[in-house]
């Protein structure tokens, strides 16, 4: 489309002449699509490498290589891309004049854009003296009462003849000027096809050139890292970026289509598509690819598969990113956009500003985009791209007013009308179309503002087609023919060369100040470590992970010097205490109740059997189990208090749980435990003297530890004894001296009948209560019954050891199996036959233990490291502190720091 020249300067490159003698711009274009061809055709890059900068120019660079001649208009012609801000030209406008009318025009292409370029001036020239000749005589006034009388035909057929004139050059220069546009976009688009078979090559190394990151990809890596960064340190990021916002479905997606050339976003009819920030970087390469920051595959643009997937993958990240309950994520989608003639840049799109909350969206959405959009457009040096519907009423924007809160001078923001098409169709006053772009309608101030087409609307159109009809459409519209709009201000290529221009503009202002920012920021972090912790070296978290990951499998390898006689000494130990209750309540007691020693073996059998095959094996793994996480826990805790950094205490249990949790016991192992164990209970035989004696002392150890917690049980019942009232001033409670008179009188029961079974029988019940009652005591039934269960027990096991005592030289008796003996210790052999399967059942989880348990365990828990490693967010939840977070904010600092150093040396290389 065609420029506004009345905002340029013309500009001749130097080198121009030298490049068209060197080479053939005709026969290279014609040689473009053979590769040998071009690379005979091509000089010798050594020799004149300056030259190509121009190439780089034309394209993208935004560097101005040559010397400024002013025309006639006294208009600037940059012959340059606006990617980066140009250089300014050392030579004066009337040296440069001077020096271009000396040199003699060459043929071919270069030399029919420089005649164009005198005819356009020559004709402005006239344009002027024209429009300056009828300035300087007007027509007479004539007097207000008298009709105006008809003018002289010598003076009404001159002012004819000058306005016919000053059309005819009008014409003429609009002739010249659309003459002079169709050349530039010829050479433009040759020098591009150039510029992409240049890079090709330097790819393929043809000229051995080393590979180094462009500027833009430099300055796009310190932008992901400050995305990245928690800022507790206060410290903003206020380095340049475009920002891209507008109501939903003003066209923001589209417009930042048509400057990355490629229908890169998800597309939807009235529905919010774009629900996190994504930060775009827009970069020059040999072929149209785009790629994620944290995925190394590529996307060919020129594949409608490859951008169907590349939108299917975006719609994926940015309903990831929106957390349960929410309709908009602050998280942003980072994505590199590379390809031929791309303009140099990093833009933001946001999601759109929306007026009401509709169904299916979170009550917070509106107020979540108002704070998004701000949170980017108070960074002072945001360049905001505010994009307006053109086909709706202006009235009914809410971004308008958004931005110009943000920036009420204008001085960072430019103005987008899309749709204008639709606008010029439906508008009954197009000059409302001229008020919005000259900045008249709205109250917000900008830079500049444009007016682009994006589209019929049809999302199957490509990005060809769209410029097409764009270009078709500005050069027919009565808007641009009308002068309501200027040439320099339509079109989204234009948009992109003046975003472009004032992007890096913006860049290198503020760049240096940034640095320092950081620079000073870095200072005071490394003041306060010194400060605080200076005998500790700066570890982040991931690398005090990787210590305490060390520490923990260390802790967890102890687990396997562990000792066997530890480990069954523990077993054995938990074991029984797991199981006695059992043993003594629901086996021993109700067999000792029998009458003789048949019986009494009969009982132990049976219940031995039943208990083997329905609770014994599953208590044993249980007791294993637990004994395997509490030795863990163990080494764990000695292992911290060997002098260890008490920061990875959280970290260390987080991981002991997990691992626990994912644990699973072999259970296979159960059955052959239930036989092993059953075997074991059914040998009855001792073999020696100290077996029998370690199995009186096991019965007689088990019995007196039943007995003082039965006697303990007695004493709370009734409270305390005269000595503890009259010594200690304690009295009884009204139930605990009911309890007592019948403690009394059940003991006296006791010794009237010494073999008294279990259970009293009701008739005695009825008995002990008629004696309270004589004494004025009321007593329950149940009371009664409760009273003389414990205080039988007390008996049974207070006749239990007396029994004990003399079956110590029973094994003589034992070994003839009691004949002709009163003696019978067959409650001896019960606790042998129960105290030889705990040795058995803790030698056999040992087993278990050392050469399985412990080996899975271990596996359990590097998994569980693993995925802690994989899974920052859990690294931030189990890591924490004043110094791990001083750590993480050195490190990002000076990582910052570093990369715009780099940054700027580049920038400054580039000048």
């Amino acid at each position: 489309m065609l420029p506004d020249f009345s905002d340029y300067n013309w500009v001749i490159p130097d080198f121009v002449w030298e490049l068209s003698e060197q080479i053939d711009l005709d026969k290279l274009t014609k040689a473009l699509p053979e590769m040998e061809e071009i690379a005979k055709l091509l000089p010798d890059f050594d020799k004149i490498g300056e030259n190509f900068s121009f190439l780089k120019s034309l394209l993208s660079s935004g560097v101005s290589l040559g010397s400024e001649v002013k025309g006639a208009s006294g208009l600037h012609l940059l012959l340059e891309t606006t990617g980066d801000p140009p250089l300014k030209a050392t030579d004066s406008a009337a040296a440069a004049s001077h020096d271009a009318s000396d040199k003699q025009y060459k043929k071919g292409l270069l030399g029919e854009l420089i005649l164009i370029q005198q005819q356009i001036q020559q004709h402005e020239e006239e344009v002027r003296r024209a429009a300056a000749a009828r300035i300087a005589h007007p027509p007479p006034p004539e007097p207000a009462p008298s009709p105006p009388p008809n003018p002289s035909p010598p003076l009404q057929k001159r002012k004819s003849s000058d306005k016919e004139k000053v059309d005819q050059l009008q014409e003429e220069l609009l002739r010249t000027q659309l003459k002079y546009q169709r050349m530039l976009e010829r050479l433009e688009k040759e020098n591009k096809e150039l510029r992409k078979v240049v890079l090709q090559k330097d790819d393929k190394g043809i000229h051995q050139r080393k590979v180094k990151k462009s500027l833009i990809d430099l300055y796009s890596e310190v932008l992901d890292i400050l995305s990245d960064y928690d800022a507790n340190y206060n410290t903003q990021d206020h380095l340049p970026r475009v920002v891209v916002v507008g109501d939903q479905s003003a066209g923001k997606t589209s417009v930042l289509e048509m400057i990355a050339q490629a229908r890169i976003f998800p597309r939807g009819s009235g529905e919010m598509m774009t629900r996190s920030p994504v930060k775009v970087t827009l970069s020059e390469g040999p072929h149209h690819v785009a790629m994620f920051k944290d995925s190394g595959r590529e996307f060919d643009l020129n594949k409608e598969e490859d951008l169907a997937a590349l939108r299917h993958e975006i719609e994926l990240r940015m309903r990831k990113s929106v957390k349960e309950g929410q309709t908009v994520s602050c998280e942003t989608i980072s994505l590199s956009v590379k390809g031929p003639g791309i303009q140099r840049m990093v833009l933001v799109d946001l999601p759109g500003v929306i007026s009401t909350v509709t169904a299916g969206m979170a009550s917070d959405t509106k107020e979540t985009i108002f704070s998004i959009s701000k949170a980017y457009m108070q960074n002072p040096n945001a360049i905001i791209l505010c994009i307006q519907d053109g086909s709706v009423d202006a009235e009914r924007s809410i971004v308008t007013d958004l931005v110009s809160q943000m920036d009420p001078q204008g001085k960072r923001t430019i103005f987008v009308l899309t749709k204008v098409d639709l606008a010029e169709k439906n508008l009954a006053s197009p000059s409302r179309i001229q008020q919005i772009v000259e900045g008249k309608l709205f109250p917000m101030k900008a830079l500049g503002y444009f007016a682009v087409v994006t589209g019929k609307g049809s999302p199957g159109e490509s990005i060809d087609a769209i410029k097409d009809y764009e270009e078709d459409f500005f050069q027919n519209s009565r808007l641009l023919r009308d002068g309501m709009l200027k040439a320099h201000q339509v079109t989204t290529k234009n948009l992109s060369l003046a975003v472009s221009d004032c992007f890096w503009k913006m860049v290198r202002e503020s760049v240096e100040q940034q640095a320092d920012v950081f620079k000073a920021s870095r200072f005071n972090l490394e003041t306060e470590w010194k400060n605080n912790y200076p005998r500790l070296r700066e570890l982040d978290r991931n690398e005090l992970f990787e210590k305490a990951k060390n520490e923990i499998l260390d802790e967890v390898i102890s687990l396997s010097q562990v000792t066997p006689q530890h480990w069954e000494s523990i077993l054995q130990k938990k074991l029984w205490e797991r199981v006695s209750t059992h043993v003594i309540e629901n086996i021993y007691l109700p067999a000792a109740q029998t009458a003789d020693s048949g019986t009494f073996n009969t009982t132990v059998d049976i219940k031995l059997k039943q208990w083997t095959d329905k609770q014994l094996p599953h208590k044993a793994l249980e007791v294993a189990w637990e004994t395997l996480q509490e030795e863990f826990a163990r080494f764990m805790a000695e292992y911290r208090g060997k002098d260890q950094d008490d920061i990875f205490d959280k970290l260390k249990e987080a991981v002991k749980d997990e691992s626990i949790k994912r644990h699973k016991w072999n259970e296979r192992a159960m059955d052959s435990l239930r036989v092993i164990q059953h075997n074991a209970l059914e040998d009855r035989s001792i073999t020696d003297k100290p077996q029998w004696d370690a199995a009186i002392y096991f019965m007689e150890d088990t019995l007196n530890s039943r007995l003082k917690d039965t006697e303990s049980v007695v004493r709370d019942m009734v409270g305390p004894d005269w000595k503890e009232r009259w010594l200690s001033w304690k009295n009884r409670t009204p139930e605990q001296h009911i309890r007592n008179e019948t403690k009394n009188e059940l003991e006296r029961l006791l010794k009237l009948h010494d073999d008294h079974t279990a259970y009293l029988a009701n008739d005695e019940v009825t008995t002990v209560r008629k004696n309270l009652e004589g004494r004025s005591v009321e007593v329950d039934p149940v009371l009664i019954k409760d009273t003389w269960h414990q205080l039988y027990r007390r008996h049974f096991l207070q006749k239990a050891l007396s029994h004990c005592n003399l079956c110590k030289r029973g094994f003589y008796y034992y070994q003839r199996h009691f004949v002709d003996s009163e003696l019978e210790c067959n409650d001896v052999v019960l606790f042998w036959r129960i105290q030889r399967m705990l040795v058995i059942t803790a030698n056999t989880l040992r087993q278990q233990l050392t050469n399985t348990e412990v080996r899975r365990l271990e596996k359990n828990v590097k998994e569980v490291l693993d995925d802690f490693g994989e899974d920052m967010e859990k690294k931030t939840q189990l890591i924490t502190g004043r110094r791990v977070q001083l750590a993480e904010d050195l490190k990002k600092v000076r990582e910052i720091q570093e990369k715009l150093e780099a940054f700027i040396e580049a920038l400054h290389k580039e000048k």
